[in-house]
């Protein structure tokens, strides 16, 4: 069973050789394996099992497309957003509409000029595409768009305090990822269409649900729609507890819900796949705060083999994810306990980096 194969499988509630994979490493976590494993970090993902092939057009490239090598490097990207590297990641420095006037904020244009480069980034994607699910991330998508350009603080209060201009701007939030994923859509040969938008923190959502349906539910959709009405799977990321609105996104289209963030309020896994599990894969889940940096590594096999268990109770739904990036501080031995839960084994993973040792070193000699 090839990569595609195995999550179309998961998908469909269908058999497979084993639960899909779709990892995400902390830049510096992913260095670590690398040098272990004597392979390129960016082939690190191929050889930890990774099934799914995609990667950003949209803001989102800005922020994690764009490597630094040292904390406190920085760049602007074509949205007039300032970046600085901080503890491995890009972080927000300068918002370019913060303290902006309403007709400031109107005055914003979105660098459509940049459309083919952007597009351009899923060329080294697509050379597998026969074996691997190949996706495209259109997101931040409306809300989380608004706010890297606004601010926060800003974003948050236009909403309460001058909804029509909010309105307006996850208007054109989203019809700039839209421009994108259509494009994308109509271009490449997708499996999935990856979509996005936190609006959800620790404890709870940042606004009330009521708020979310009125401003951002409305955007949301028409971004979906592009992937819907191309019969493509739609996938959704949400951290936090988003528990309010999954019903909502599940009747805008969503059909995958990353990462599950199974310590915040409202989304144990359990209860999740009770509810939701007919008409939702579930993508996440494994506890990069406590269980996977904390536990012991026959903890983290335990408790990974348990939540594969629940979340494929109907015979699939699920893609094995940590609720996060994989923090630097977690135990080697701890990440390959939670592949080992899955079917995939430490020696397994040296072989696969072994062959892929090989194929490199054979590429340089011809």
């Amino acid at each position: 069973m090839n990569h595609k194969q195995r999550v179309h499988a998961a998908l469909n509630r269908q058999p497979a050789d084993r639960v899909p994979i779709f990892m995400w490493f902390h830049p510096e976590t992913a260095r670590k394996l690398a040098r272990m494993l004597e392979i390129p970090a960016s082939a690190l993902g191929e050889v930890m099992g990774n099934d799914v092939q995609q990667t950003w057009v949209n803001n989102n490239y800005a922020m994690e497309g764009i490597e630094h090598e040292h904390d406190g490097e920085t760049h602007v990207d074509w949205w007039g957003i300032t970046w600085e590297k901080r503890h491995g990641f890009n972080q927000i420095l300068k918002y370019p509409l913060a303290g902006a006037t309403r007709e400031q904020v109107l005055a914003y244009q979105f660098p459509i000029e940049r459309k083919e480069a952007l597009l351009a980034l899923m060329e080294p994607v697509l050379k597998d595409r026969r074996d691997f699910f190949v996706g495209c991330d259109v997101s931040p998508c409306v809300f989380e768009m608004y706010w890297r350009l606004r601010g926060m603080v800003d974003g948050m209060m236009d909403m309460g305090g001058d909804p029509e201009l909010a309105f307006e701007m996850f208007r054109r939030c989203a019809d700039f990822a839209i421009e994108l994923g259509t494009a994308a859509c109509d271009r490449f040969a997708l499996d999935w269409y990856w979509t996005g938008d936190d609006v959800a923190g620790q404890k709870s959502m940042m606004m009330s649900p009521k708020l979310w349906r009125a401003q951002i539910k409305p955007h949301l959709k028409r971004v979906i729609d592009v992937g819907v009405a191309r019969d493509l799977a739609i996938a959704f990321h949400c951290c936090g507890a988003a528990r309010p609105v999954i019903a909502d996104l599940i009747e805008i289209g969503v059909n995958i819900l990353n990462p599950m963030q199974s310590n915040c309020p409202g989304m144990d896994p359990t209860e999740l796949k009770r509810e939701f599990g007919k008409h939702l894969t579930f993508m996440g889940g494994v506890d990069t705060q406590e269980m996977l940096p904390h536990a012991t590594a026959a903890e983290v096999r335990r408790a990974t083999e348990k939540l594969i268990a629940i979340m494929t109770a109907d015979g699939g739904g699920y893609i094995l994810a940590a609720s996060h990036t994989i923090s630097p501080e977690t135990p080697d031995d701890n990440i390959f306990a939670m592949y080992e839960a899955v079917g995939l084994g430490k020696a397994e993973i040296f072989d696969r980096a072994a062959e892929m040792r090989n194929r490199m070193a054979a590429v340089h000699t011809t």
